[in-house]
């Protein structure tokens, strides 16, 4: 399956000489594939506070952006044409988006952001733009025409709430039908504009800039270091300026600071929790009436559990983190969490050995917390 997503390219294959290289045109890549909702669908998260969504108008240099949550009466008030409305983290909220994200699993769980669905009415497009992150254009309804360009100008136009280019230059030009899709490397200039009402899946990488990890970073170790000792100077003399920082001072405050150290374990133990952690606009709903530990087990080794679409679990050797959270896993525990963390789920237990009592007890755990959930068939 992944080679007709991959346009007959093996997953290592690909990795080895597109991901990251070149933009890839695969035709036919979810055969069938015609979209996962209908606009109305659609309309009614981007009326919902806890879905993220936007609304852009326009063309050329003249652009308009409006964030959700909207009212059944915007939608009423747009015109015919050049629009477009973007749904994003669709798998948090409906199970086959998940399960269509879910096929990208060749690429590492913790690259990988979220599906956004844009449905766009003739001429509808986001503007000639470039990412600054992998990303997977796969339509679903109706037809986009796509323009890229490998240019190294990239700037943008002023006064603009969008991140538009100034001077898009197009180099290839293909329009895309249901269940082809189109691949794209990091600042690839790109610009799609609706042939007729259509839906595109955007499958999008994290991709941290190196200040967005070291500040994260930085703080990890404000939360997590400690060092002895405190500022002294027993041999002080008299200084000739007493508004003057001396070098003596310079050189013990560069000492004390020069005690900071970090090893591999504490960057993983970062990188754990940084790229485990939810966005901030995630939220996890707890069950309304959450079953007893028993009864939890009892329906776990019945039915299996599935992680919740909006959970990230990680792991680093023996050492696990699920939303931003850390705990080392004993040898008994380590086989079942790390096909929870690379499958999203566990089977019943009687398919599966007996897990162990503490498990048992931390699944119950995250399963009130709304981390967790019972399986569904």
């Amino acid at each position: 399956m992944t080679t007709i997503l991959l346009g007959g390219l093996s997953p290592s294959r690909f990795l080895r000489d597109v991901w990251h290289k070149r933009p890839l045109l695969i035709r036919n890549a979810v055969p069938g594939f015609n979209g996962l909702l209908s606009v109305g669908e659609m309309q009614q998260l981007a009326c919902r506070d806890d879905v993220e969504s936007r609304l852009i108008q326009g063309s050329g240099t003249h652009w308009q952006l409006d964030h959700g949550p909207f009212g059944k009466s915007d939608f009423k008030r747009l015109p015919k044409t050049e629009w477009t409305l973007l749904v994003q983290s669709l798998n948090h909220v409906l199970p086959e988006a998940d399960a269509l994200l879910a096929r990208f699993n060749f690429i590492p769980h913790a690259r990988l952001d979220d599906l956004m669905v844009s449905y766009a009415v003739p001429g509808g497009s986001v503007g000639p733009h470039f990412d600054s992150y992998d990303v997977f254009l796969l339509q679903g309804q109706g037809h986009r025409r796509w323009q890229i360009s490998t240019q190294t100008d990239l700037a943008i136009l002023d006064d603009v709430p969008l991140k538009i280019l100034r001077r898009f230059k197009p180099e290839e030009e293909w329009v895309l039908g249901p269940g082809d899709m189109l691949y794209l490397p990091p600042h690839v200039a790109h610009y799609g504009v609706a042939e007729d009402a259509c839906t595109t899946y955007s499958i999008g990488f994290r991709a941290p800039t190196t200040e967005e990890l070291a500040h994260g970073f930085l703080m990890h170790l404000q939360d997590t270091l400690a060092l002895e000792g405190r500022y002294a100077d027993p041999d002080l003399r008299l200084q000739a300026h007493p508004g003057e920082i001396s070098r003596a001072m310079l050189s013990q405050i560069e000492g004390m600071i020069a005690k900071i150290r970090w090893s591999r374990r504490d960057v993983a133990e970062f990188a754990g929790r940084y790229l485990s952690e939810p966005k901030p606009n995630v939220f996890f709903d707890p069950p309304e009436t959450p079953l007893a530990r028993a009864a939890f087990t009892k329906q776990a080794n019945k039915c299996g559990v599935a992680l919740n679409p909006k959970s990230r679990l990680l792991f680093a050797g023996g050492r696990f983190f699920i939303n931003g959270e850390a705990f080392t896993a004993t040898a008994d525990e380590t086989a079942a969490l790390k096909q929870l963390a690379d499958q999203r789920r566990l089977a019943p237990a009687r398919a599966t050995p007996p897990l162990p009592v503490a498990l048992r007890e931390r699944f119950h755990d995250w399963y009130e917390a709304g981390w967790l959930e019972i399986d569904t068939p």
